[in-house]
């Protein structure tokens, strides 16, 4: 029996093919086309290739952008624009002639990571990704949240908490409103405050390289992200008081964001103690198609491979 997941990226599409174990059996990536019948082609030759080496038909789920809008069935909120009012799972599902589970990347990272990942064992496990972007994602006793509007954890577009003056009015976000988490701790943020402060546009490996050597406006910019992002935790905590957060995306490969993090969330929290563990995703940039594999649970796959073979 095996899992098949696909982490359906803004500019990559990958695939990877599990064992009951979670064991990797084999994988393939491609560039994502950028189109939406070309995608829809993308995915099914992909399952196809990693069906094909191992002679075995295995469940598909796929972690993608946006979300499914449970009013209307059609994707929204995704920034691969494209996707956006398509039935994109219902089309995945004709293509590859079988069932098909879609939630939104970072869902797909929250449930990679508490079933095995920096997250295993804690009841309540909230992953945030900080990218491009800023998404999140909440696994409670091992089930994924969606909520009922299917929004349950979109916390990079909740505003920033506790403004000074400077911040209150906050960046345009993409989503149409101002100020949101997105637009201040993320790689993008990370960028934009700096331009802001010195009118270069290095890019954010620049700004941790020249901040690590002892530039100035570097530290004072990763400062500035550290603080906010200290403070956005700290509203995430008091909501719903996770045992475990797990930071995923290009940010959590800075060891220092996890290690300096707890300092800057303990005197924000509305609690005499705080003991909630943050820690970088174990799996990295492999959560994506490990989580999307995983919307299905192992019970639910034999059942599902038995009938068909059947």
């Amino acid at each position: 029996m095996i899992q098949i997941g696909v982490d359906f990226g803004g500019t990559k599409v990958e695939a990877a093919a599990l064992d009951a174990s979670g064991k990797v059996l084999a994988k393939a990536r491609v560039p994502n086309p950028g189109d939406y019948d070309k995608a829809l082609g993308v995915v099914r030759d992909l399952v196809g290739e990693l069906e094909q080496k191992l002679g075995a038909r295995g469940t598909l789920g796929i972690g993608a952008p946006g979300s499914i809008s449970p009013a209307t069935g059609v994707m929204r909120n995704a920034n691969s624009l494209y996707l956006n009012g398509r039935r994109f799972r219902e089309d995945l599902s004709q293509a590859l002639n079988r069932p098909v589970r879609l939630a939104n990347d970072a869902n797909c990272l929250a449930l990679s990571e508490a079933v095995d990942g920096a997250g295993a064992g804690a009841r309540v496990v909230f992953a945030i990704i900080l990218g491009t972007g800023c998404g999140g994602g909440m696994v409670v006793d091992g089930k994924l949240i969606e909520g009922e509007n299917g929004i349950a954890g979109e916390w990079g577009h909740m505003p920033l908490p506790w403004p000074t003056a400077e911040e209150r009015e906050g960046p345009r976000c993409w989503c149409g409103q101002n100020g949101c988490l997105e637009m201040w701790v993320s790689g993008t943020g990370l960028r934009r405050d700096f331009q802001e402060a010195t009118t270069k546009a290095w890019s954010g490996e620049e700004i941790i390289a020249a901040w690590r050597a002892g530039d100035a406006a570097a530290t004072a910019a990763f400062d500035r992200l550290m603080d906010r992002l200290g403070r956005s935790v700290a509203v995430l905590c008091n909501i719903l008081d996770p045992d475990a957060i797990v930071v995923g995306g290009g940010l959590s490969n800075v060891p220092e964001v996890c290690q300096r993090l707890p300092g800057l969330v303990a005197g924000r929290v509305f609690a005499d103690r705080w003991s909630t563990r943050i820690k970088p995703a174990v799996w990295g940039d492999a959560s994506g198609v490990r989580g999307a594999a995983r919307l299905w649970s192992l019970e639910e796959a034999r059942q599902l491979l038995s009938e068909q073979v059947a």
